[in-house]
């Protein structure tokens, strides 16, 4: 896969609409995800899921059939080293990446996603199955009792043992990680309009779907406003399959 810093299809996400917390990248057609019908793509070796409708294979960040990229880093929240890795061959993950200072909504709603498909993973007994893994590239707020806050006001449900909060020591090292491997542009830039923020990102709403083989699934460019309900039946099917 080329991994360009831009993405060549035209047009752009409806994520784009959402002001304040993002600028999205062209991710093909507008307000198209990558859903799964009627794509022309050839079902990809080792996934479940048939192929995209949105075909992403040119994008900057991994897509349908790739290898996901191998990443490790602390869950302040249990003290490990959690490597998105050491999954592979028994558990099929969510990934997404937030800010806790988010102003405008945008990463709650992406990490109320991955909530209620830890919720419904819970009740129909595949949670041993699954992985929800969200990581912040803000280290320099999101601290360890800033994220354990959050968690409570987002609902997760740490009992579960299967959510983490991903969170790098350094914000470049959650730079290069969302750039370099992921293939998705960030940067600090000034947040004059929230008198509450000293400063703030353009966050790409990006979901990953990757099944136990390290494989993407999916990826769902407007993780934010896709219905919650399609991510959970693509988890499902994935975890089943």
């Amino acid at each position: 896969m080329n991994r360009r810093f831009c993405l060549r299809s035209i047009g752009s996400s409806s994520i784009a609409a959402v002001a304040g917390c993002l600028d999205s990248l062209p991710t093909g057609d507008e307000g198209n995800a990558d859903t799964g019908k009627g794509s022309d793509q050839k079902h990809a070796d080792g996934v479940t899921l048939g192929p995209p409708e949105q075909d992403l294979s040119e994008a900057s960040h991994p897509s349908y059939g790739d290898e996901a990229p191998a990443v490790s880093l602390p869950d302040p929240l249990t003290g490990e080293t959690v490597s998105t890795d050491q999954f592979e061959g028994s558990r099929s993950t969510l990934m997404t990446f937030f800010y806790t200072s988010c102003p405008d909504g945008v990463c709650p709603a992406l990490l109320l996603r991955l909530r209620r498909a830890q919720e419904v993973a819970a009740e129909q007994g595949y949670g041993d199955e699954a992985a929800f893994l969200a990581m912040t590239f803000d280290p320099e707020r999101d601290t360890a009792d800033v994220l354990e806050t959050y968690a409570g006001e987002q609902g997760v449900d740490h009992d579960a043992e299967n959510w983490h909060f991903l969170r790098p020591e350094r914000y470049d090292d959650g730079k290069e990680i969302v750039t370099e491997q992921f293939g998705l542009p960030l940067e600090k830039r000034d947040a004059d309009e929230y008198e509450n923020l000293d400063y703030m990102f353009p966050h790409l709403p990006y979901i990953f779907l990757v099944n136990e083989r390290g494989l993407v699934e999916r990826v769902y460019p407007d993780g934010a406003t896709i219905s919650p309900s399609e991510v959970v039946d693509d988890l499902e099917t994935v975890v089943n399959g």
